[in-house]
């Protein structure tokens, strides 16, 4: 009798850690699927903002991103972001030489990347207070 209660608590115990296992899973799928939404939503933003401030070519952007782990891109996401940001007219390109380096295409942000940028600063400002104002939320009693 105590030999069958072992096994049958053994038995639950493996279904209890297979399910913790499965849920621990899940949850770490879903916080890189919501790292990787927010990403996708505040890159755009993050790079008109550095182009706010000088011209940078393409892996430049890639570089200064990378120090902010969050925001960090590689090729395969920066290049069509910039070209679909230059094709929308929030961006212009030229070709820079520099001295023995092979020429680098460079970016600048236009009149209505800065509008557009305006207008999405005033909107992450928005959201950001609304969230932190959520979080802090405490009902009046």
């Amino acid at each position: 009798k105590l030999r069958s209660s072992y096994k049958k608590i053994k038995s639950l115990l493996k279904k209890i850690i297979l399910c913790y296992t499965l849920y621990c899973v899940r949850c770490i799928m879903n916080i890189d699927d919501w790292k990787s939404q927010v990403k996708r939503g505040t890159l755009e933003l993050c790079i008109l903002s550095l182009l706010s401030k000088k011209d940078f070519y393409g892996y430049e952007l890639i570089e200064v991103l990378g120090s902010w782990s969050i925001v960090s891109a590689n090729e395969n996401t920066m290049y069509p972001l910039l070209r679909r940001l230059t094709k929308e007219g929030y961006l212009e390109s030229y070709w820079q030489e520099n001295n023995d380096l092979p020429r680098r295409k460079y970016y600048h942000i236009t009149d209505l990347g800065i509008r557009y940028l305006t207008e999405m600063t005033v909107l992450w400002k928005t959201l950001t207070k609304s969230v932190n104002d959520i979080q802090n939320y405490k009902e009046e009693f």
